[in-house]
């Protein structure tokens, strides 16, 4: 087996691992490891771990502590880890030390690590005598820690933009009409989705017309209380509305033009909103829209947000994808054909009269989920 055949395999599955802790590791990345013995030219695993929890051991320790419960000796193996391994303490120890007192001989990483606080294990394990290289082979293993590298660099959390089509793209009627397009089991992969994100954003047309609660239901472990936001300009929402009215048991935050954050206007219904347990935060606007890329920045710095699912009407996923603000689109694609020029698109507001003027997102996975097809893009690097 070549090099590039094993990095890709190895990686791929340390992908695999990493992934059973979506929704419990964040803002943290998703780190998954695999320990291999080379017998006979083809890699053996001996050991799998991956970051289960905050504050818990990082993957490549609970790679190497998978390889002693296996009784397995980790002394001149290899190690394939997603994401360089850390060389500083914070809840844990450095994986650096891990792996040197596992006499571990040579580490494989798809990524390295952007965090300038754990970088630099690759030059300490090199200058201890362990072999580091850099491998691309595995996309998923590159693309696992895309969230965590985003929040590092760009102070951004990860946003998914979630909708249900017909197969001529359409997300309503002409009416509004979109109970129900996708199947059942397609809903409760959307129910488990929220209960993997910290923030669900909607805006108000949303609101007004299907009057949602936006929580995860019918899901057997919820592993992030999401909070709900409202893109809300006016600050017109109706305080009778579904999300006002269950705000002291879900964290929901009402996001509106600065001036009527502040102002007098606006002050008998931010304290009636306040008195419900809803939070009224000021952004700036552009023109009479809220500035999405300022809001998504403050529910990062100030309220932990590491990542967004979009569940709104064509203007607000409009409004998001012409700031180029969608990292991830998770779309389900039902068996029905409307053929209504009228009917709803799953965005609009923008201008694009060349396709040049498109976002442009790959294809990471497609599966087909009872009559339904989940599709999910990645914004194109």
């Amino acid at each position: 087996m070549s090099d590039l055949d094993a990095d890709q395999r190895l990686l791929d599955l340390a992908a695999r691992v990493a992934m059973r802790s979506v929704g419990l590791v964040e803002p943290n990345p998703l780190v998954g490891a695999v320990v291999v013995r080379w017998d006979g030219g083809s890699p053996r695993v001996i050991g799998l771990g991956h970051h289960r929890r905050v504050g818990g051991w990082h993957a490549e320790r609970e790679a190497i502590e998978d390889c002693l419960r296996r009784g397995e000796n980790t002394k001149g193996a290899s190690i394939y880890v997603t994401l360089e391994p850390c060389n500083h303490t914070g809840r844990q120890p450095p994986c650096t030390r891990a792996i040197l007192d596992a006499g571990i001989a040579r580490v494989v990483m798809a990524r390295r690590d952007p965090n300038p606080v754990a970088a630099g294990g690759a030059e300490a394990l090199e200058s201890a005598g362990v072999h580091c290289r850099l491998s691309t082979a595995s996309k998923a293993a590159t693309a696992l820690s895309d969230p965590f590298v985003k929040r590092i660099t760009t102070g951004m959390p990860w946003v998914v933009a979630k909708w249900a089509q017909t197969i001529d793209g359409r997300v309503a009627t002409r009416s509004g009409e979109s109970k129900w397009i996708s199947s059942d089991r397609s809903r409760r992969r959307v129910h488990r989705l929220r209960a993997r994100v910290d923030a669900v954003l909607t805006g108000m047309g949303t609101v007004l017309a299907d009057d949602p609660m936006l929580t995860p239901r019918e899901v057997r472990r919820v592993r992030r209380a999401a909070m709900r936001v409202i893109a809300d300009t006016d600050l017109d929402i109706p305080e009778n509305a579904k999300l006002i009215a269950s705000a002291r048991s879900v964290p929901t935050l009402v996001a509106c033009a600065a001036d009527l954050a502040a102002g007098p206007v606006t002050r008998e219904k931010r304290d009636r909103l306040a008195a419900a347990g809803v939070g009224v935060i000021g952004v700036p606007t552009i023109g009479n829209r809220l500035d999405l890329r300022t809001l998504l920045k403050r529910l990062c710095s100030d309220h932990g947000v590491s990542s967004v699912l979009v569940e709104s009407g064509p203007g607000l996923l409009g409004s998001m994808l012409d700031a180029d603000l969608i990292d991830e689109l998770v779309v389900y694609v039902a068996p029905l054909m409307l053929g209504d020029e009228m009917a709803r698109a799953a965005a609009a507001g923008r201008i694009a009269p060349t396709l040049a003027m498109a976002q442009r997102y790959e294809l990471l996975r497609a599966k087909r989920i009872d009559n339904d097809l989940e599709v999910i893009y990645r914004r194109r690097p």
